[in-house]
């Protein structure tokens, strides 16, 4: 493994060169990524109203059925979180890569930001805030949303109308399964990929499966792998090259060189 830190970036040749040469880039990304837009992680938007609750209490189909308006006036809150934010540099740098290259974004995040950014997201493996769903019919749910203008306890969800059921977030709620679309899509991406080829890891911890085997799998590909993050993770170890920086400030300088 290779690392270059912040402190001394200029992004190393050895990272611009596998992406100048790459005929194919598999973007994994992370919620690294999102909070440099502002977006707060899971458990840092549990603050106010919410910070005294589980996240079980949260994010679980259990919790949506016994409180469906506790819930999601949670939800609606981060939906306008989402809203109140600009895609970063970083997004906007991948954007500008897909032009160039073959890129194929898999995403743990579940913001729009990629979207927003110009870029086409392959997978939202955890799902997505705004593909709204019946929770009892699954039917997916297009009907305007009102989204609070500051926290609130309770809103009642929109009723599905289709069975009048509750609309829910599209998230992976904890003891749901991925969707499948989502997995098979990055997994034939992962399968596409070739020596030569280049995995960058971006602002994910590298703890969360099955996304944190993604890396591995890509590398057994014949594919360089390369961490962006701007501290130590869990796949650090297994990547061939390792920048130590934010993806706001290490994308668009290795896009605009790779060039």
């Amino acid at each position: 493994m290779t690392e270059t830190t912040e402190t001394d970036l200029v992004v190393p040749d050895a990272v611009v060169d596998a992406v100048r040469g790459a005929r194919r880039v598999l973007v994994l990304s992370g919620a690294g990524m999102s909070a440099e837009s502002g977006v707060p992680t899971f458990r840092d938007a549990q603050t106010g109203l919410w910070e005294e609750f589980d996240a079980s209490e949260l994010a679980t189909a259990e919790a949506f059925r016994l409180d469906p308006p506790f819930v999601w006036a949670w939800y609606a809150w981060r939906m306008q979180l989402v809203r109140g934010v600009e895609p970063n540099p970083g997004h906007r740098a991948l954007a500008e890569l897909a032009g160039r290259r073959e890129v194929t974004i898999a995403t743990q995040n579940v913001d729009d930001l990629h979207e927003r950014a110009g870029s086409t997201v392959a997978a939202h493996l955890h799902g997505s805030l705004f593909e709204l769903r019946c929770s009892d019919c699954d039917t997916p749910y297009t009907g305007d949303v009102d989204l609070p203008t500051e926290p609130t306890e309770r809103i009642d969800p929109p009723t599905c109308p289709e069975c009048e059921g509750d609309v829910r977030p599209g998230v992976v709620w904890f003891g749901e399964v991925l969707p499948d679309d989502a997995v098979a899509a990055t997994e034939a991406a992962i399968d596409a990929l070739e020596p030569g080829d280049v995995a960058l890891v971006i602002g994910t911890s590298g703890i969360v499966y099955p996304a944190a085997g993604y890396p591995a799998m890509a590398r057994a590909e014949g594919a360089t792998v390369i961490e962006v993050n701007p501290g130590e993770t869990e796949i650090s170890d297994m990547c061939h090259l390792v920048v130590r920086g934010t993806a706001a400030h290490v994308l668009p300088q290795l896009v605009a060189a790779a060039r």
